[in-house]
């Protein structure tokens, strides 16, 4: 029978090179447990300058083996992002991709006693492997866990791309019968051995039994009146058990959780879950945390799922990679429905292999998370065309799409596109679905625009199912104010945003999914936002886990069928004003504020409700809000004077323009000259922001690009990409009516006239 043994303590680290690695181990070792990242802090502290290099791990495992009747699998859940294996100094296998997980059969390299397992993982830049440029750090290390599987020489595949041997599939009748469709993936099976498929229901009962020829396993079973795997509301599962036998033993065995459902994406009304629509409102999540970096345990997994449950979200986009088996089985049992996704995000790359590690890693994707009943879209791009829109891209994402419907014709695929590319590109019709990322009313533009850019996009492609799969802004704990604004990263503008979006979105069912960007603030070493260093801050919930902002109780009171009450602005403490303006988050239709003992008022209302002219005594005022029996508690002192603390102090010359082209005359000629010593279109990112002059060239040639007012700590994640790939491709110039040629050429002239200076 199968054995699983976990590897994951004991192993021993070091980032020092090893030149003669595996042969010859120099220098310190650090004794550490798995999952492990070598980014855990310098990936989150800001300044771009985490490690990106080579990491190596030892470790010893003594057996008694068995290379008879055995075969033995080493199993390692994921390695960022180039990973070669040694098993006693031989090399067993390579890997590239950081997120999938992988596995090979070391049984040859075994002996019985002592035997050594060496590691080497590298996440340097390498234009063979995805992603290439992201807006997250990317963490390295062997950040999931490592087992060691034994099973009998004949066996379910363990070799079949990650996966777990055996597919279960369903489909939904007219009548409500279920057929179940039940598959096998055998290695090295002999010709009288069988497969047992079992299909028992949350109690443990017996729902269906099958016996098939192990040269033959594929069965369909009708399943007569099953009980539905209904999302949020029920996340019913059963469990499918396949045993390979051979007369009467059971050589190996293989178990999976399905959930019956149906679901399809109706372009004018939205997403139904067995009939029933249900607009898809829900949450992105990067995995990582604050001072673990990737490495997370069952138990953070558990954590993030029970917050987003607590909101009322049901739906988690999986950004932007493959996430752990531990979180897709947990999203089957909590009911939210997925969109998983690959790291092809950003920008493509034009080495020859690079296309064929997206394909890889999106074949593991679906392979290794076929029986998930949670996913529903497999997502093939993220932002791709911020790297520049080619013939050769479009092309590329033709074949996803393709390799989508070949592997899995049970499920939808879906894209993540830039806010800037055009409605009517011809990217949008490659995919069954498409969404966008906007962030209207915080980059650049007016909250209306969000429901203005919705509706005419619905109006304009009435066949195409439309989503919005990024929406937020920054929100800042410390940061409060009176009169909220765009860009000031306050947490009451970020709660300002997103009532805007909730409403939007309640009156749009059509947009078959949205997601919030983010649930959590994420690291990404090269941004330094709001006087944060080395994370995004648009989360609902900081970094750490530990502190809920105020527009987390506002999805809360929309959401979710617990019930709410929260005051909002606790944080913000001390007010000068004599009377000041308190709002409320509540599930209730009707809600009392008391102030110092004495009811201020009640307001009836719809989910927000906010009270004006709240009077403050001088010293602390204790605020006491009521409604459905619940109560909720803010302090805030009156003060003469309001501390400098709660604003964060702009510098608008880190803003770039969006009108830099307008009245500008262009070098049509597209001529381009280089001068030494002086920057152009050749110099990196990088190597222009150490330049405040260079810097601001860029800030506003790539905001009138884009239509949103970056700031230059916005663009490190580009940071070693030169402004000619930036601009490779046709989107900067069909975004503004303008000849590619002539925009590159005019940018160069405007940067040689700027000296490179040393810095020494």
């Amino acid at each position: 029978m199968r054995n699983t043994l976990c590897l994951n303590e004991d192993w021993f680290f070091t980032k020092e090179n090893q030149s003669n690695f595996p042969e010859e181990r120099n220098g310190e070792w650090e004794r550490i447990q798995l999952p492990h990242t070598w980014n855990a802090l310098d990936g989150q502290d800001g300044g771009a300058d985490y490690y990106r290099g080579t990491g190596y791990y030892f470790k010893s495992i003594y057996l008694h083996t068995d290379f008879e009747n055995n075969k033995y699998f080493l199993e390692i859940g994921a390695a960022s992002y180039d990973c070669t294996v040694f098993i006693n100094k031989t090399k067993a296998t390579e890997h590239k991709g950081g997120y999938s997980a992988f596995r090979t059969d070391i049984t040859k390299y075994l002996s019985c006693g002592n035997n050594e397992i060496t590691i080497s993982v590298s996440n340097q830049p390498q234009n063979d492997i995805y992603p290439q440029m992201a807006d997250f750090t990317f963490y390295g290390g062997l950040h999931r866990s490592v087992k060691l599987i034994t099973v009998p020489r004949s066996h379910f595949a363990l070799d079949y791309y990650g996966s777990q041997g055996i597919t279960a599939t369903s489909r939904i009748t007219s009548d409500g019968t279920a057929l179940l469709e039940l598959n096998a993936y055998l290695t090295d099976a002999e010709d009288e051995d069988t497969v047992r498929f079992m299909l028992t229901d949350g109690d443990s009962n017996t729902v269906a039994e099958v016996i098939r020829p192990a040269h033959s396993p594929a069965v369909t079973v009708p399943i007569a009146s099953p009980h539905l795997w209904q999302g949020v509301t029920d996340p019913y599962l059963y469990t499918v058990t396949a045993q390979l036998i051979r007369r009467n033993q059971v050589l190996d065995e293989s178990t999976v959780r399905h959930g019956f459902r149906s679901f399809y994406v109706d372009p004018q009304n939205g997403f139904y879950l067995n009939g029933i629509l249900t607009p898809l409102r829900g949450v992105s999540r990067h995995q990582d945390k604050g001072g673990k970096g990737n490495a997370l345990s069952p138990d953070d997994h558990t954590t993030d799922c029970e917050l987003i449950r607590q909101i009322g979200a049901n739906s988690v986009r999986l950004a932007h990679y493959q996430h752990s088996e531990e979180f897709y089985s947990l999203c089957d049992e909590y009911g939210f429905t997925v969109w998983a996704e690959i790291p092809f995000i950003s920008k493509m790359s034009n080495h020859p292999q690079a296309h064929e590690n997206c394909i890889s890693q999106l074949t593991e994707l679906i392979m290794q998370a076929y029986n998930h009943p949670s996913i529903c879209f497999w997502g093939i791009a993220n932002e791709i065309t911020i790297g520049g829109n080619t013939p050769e891209l479009e092309q590329n994402l033709a074949d996803l799409d393709a390799l989508v419907k070949k592997l899995d014709k049970t499920r939808l695929s879906t894209i993540a596109q830039v806010s800037m590319l055009p409605i009517d590109s011809p990217l949008n019709r490659i995919t069954d679905t498409v969404a966008y990322n906007h962030y209207f009313g915080w980059y650049g533009g007016e909250l209306s625009d969000n429901e203005k850019w919705f509706d005419e996009f619905h109006k304009l492609n009435p066949d195409r199912p439309i989503g919005i799969s990024e929406y937020g802004c920054e929100g800042i704990i410390s940061y409060h104010t009176d009169s909220p604004k765009a860009g000031d990263y306050t947490e009451e503008y970020q709660a300002t945003y997103h009532e805007h979006m909730l409403r939007l979105l309640e009156a749009r069912p059509w947009i078959w999914g949205s997601y919030v960007w983010n649930m959590f603030d994420f690291g990404c070493d090269a941004r330094d936002e709001g006087g944060v260093s080395g994370r995004n801050n648009k989360g609902l919930v900081t970094i750490d886990r530990k502190i809920k902002k105020d527009a987390f109780y506002l999805y809360r009171a929309f959401w979710s069928r617990t019930p709410t009450l929260h005051i909002c602005g606790k944080r913000y403490y001390a007010r000068a004003d004599g009377r000041t303006t308190v709002k409320v988050y509540s599930s209730f239709s009707e809600v009392t504020l008391k102030v110092n003992g004495k009811t201020h008022g009640t307001v009836k209302g719809d989910r927000i409700f906010q009270f004006d002219g709240v009077e403050l005594a001088d010293g602390i005022n204790i605020l006491i809000s009521e409604a459905g029996g619940l109560s909720d508690m803010a302090v805030i002192e009156r003060v003469k004077e309001l501390s400098g603390a709660f604003s964060l102090k702009q510098d608008d010359s880190q803003l770039g323009v969006t009108n830099w082209f307008e009245n500008r005359e262009l070098n049509n000629s597209g001529k381009l000259t280089f001068n030494e010593g002086y920057y152009s279109v050749h110099s990196t990112v990088r190597s222009i922001l150490k330049s405040d002059r260079a810097a601001e060239v860029l800030l506003n040639v790539l905001s009138s690009v884009s239509g949103m007012r970056l700031k230059s700590s916005m663009l490190m994640m580009m940071a070693d990409q030169t402004v000619e790939e930036i601009f490779s491709g046709d989107l900067a110039a069909a975004r503004l009516g303008k000849e590619s040629g002539a925009l590159l050429a005019t940018v160069n002239d405007e940067l040689q006239m700027i000296r490179i200076e040393s810095h020494g």
